[in-house]
């Protein structure tokens, strides 16, 4: 790296040895990965750090190597994982993008739910939340990990805890990816219930398992296949499409007309995963072109730099982005799955 100017300097303390050592990592691996991403260096001796490069940059990073320190006083190991996180959540993307939009979303601090309360992670997934909190309906687009879904579920069991809404809905296509449903055993309910797995798996986590199974029983929370919400008008509701990318045009349209007053809906969705057969037009990719200048529909886009699972899947998103662009450019038209 070519030698900068100074920027920023810290000092840790206490100036203990252990920590100052499970901060680095081995071989310095915590402090290369930080700079990797910022684009500065760091050096230090002992637990005076001196960062070049970038002043916004090297401010970040000294913020990210205080917090992590701190961390240090309760993890006897701190990992790549938790590095990458601590990098999300201070927003690195705004410094790297020079948004001018990162003071309006770092409004959102938590979104608070019955046994847990969420901080939304890096500058999109806080202009996500905002923007659920203040459009009636939002999309969330972008590949898996990037905390599409789980975002909306917390944000749906906020409105209902303050009653802002009287119940949640959770949808999802019910679209074979390979599988065949009608080897599933049960009802159709049953066989959909795998695919509706992870919005269960959140509404537990936020809730608690019995007071998801009371809910559900009282109708307050409703999860159900696409299917069920032809002719429903949705008032007071907070509704969430998830898997959307798996939706036609004409279940896109008729879920979007089911939206009644008081409501608000999520329709997340990954246009790159789309399971429909060959031929059949994704309804999210033809909302997204129909819908995007439409006053009151948010539209938030993540990319692999918003990726809050192991920091291996960032990179399998970016690998798989530029080949399926190499791919298209080679051709000379785009995925025949889009048309």
């Amino acid at each position: 790296m070519e030698t900068q100017a100074l920027a920023h300097s810290i000092t840790l303390e206490p100036n203990d040895a252990r920590r100052l050592a499970n901060l680095c990592g081995q071989f310095d691996q915590h402090l290369r990965q930080i700079e990797q991403r910022l684009d500065i260096e760091i050096r230090n001796r002992g637990n005076q750090f001196a960062f070049y490069g970038e002043p916004k940059s090297a401010r970040a990073a000294g913020e990210v190597l205080s917090f992590l320190y701190k961390e240090t006083g309760n993890r006897d190991h701190l990992t790549p994982e938790e590095i990458h996180l601590a990098l999300q959540q201070s927003g690195v993307e705004e410094l790297q993008n020079g948004s001018s939009e990162g003071a309006e979303a770092e409004q959102v601090v938590l979104i608070r739910t019955k046994k847990c309360s969420v901080r939304p992670r890096g500058l999109n997934q806080r202009k996500y939340v905002r923007a659920v909190q203040t459009n009636d309906i939002n999309f969330g687009i972008g590949p898996a990990g990037t905390g599409k879904t789980y975002l909306a579920v917390a944000c749906a069991v906020e409105a209902l805890l303050k009653d802002e809404v009287e119940r949640i809905l959770l949808v999802r296509p019910a679209v074979e990816a390979g599988e065949k449903l009608g080897f599933l055993p049960g009802d159709l309910s049953q066989k959909v219930d795998p695919y509706l797995r992870p919005l269960y798996d959140a509404l537990y986590e936020m809730l608690g398992f019995e007071t998801v199974g009371k809910l559900i029983e009282r109708n307050v929370i409703e999860v159900a296949p696409l299917a069920y919400m032809r002719g429903r008008t949705l008032n007071n509701a907070f509704v969430i499409l998830d898997e959307s990318q798996n939706t036609t045009r004409e279940q896109m349209k008729m879920f979007l007309t089911r939206i009644g007053f008081g409501s608000t809906a999520v329709i997340t969705g990954d246009p790159s995963q789309v399971d429909l057969p060959r031929g059949q037009a994704s309804g999210l990719r033809h909302a997204i072109e129909v819908l995007g200048k439409v006053n009151g529909i948010s539209f938030t886009h993540f990319g692999a730099k918003d990726v809050v699972r192991h920091p291996l899947v960032q990179r399998i998103v970016e690998a798989y982005d530029i080949h399926e662009a190499e791919r298209d450019a080679m051709s000379g038209k785009p995925d025949e799955d889009a048309a």
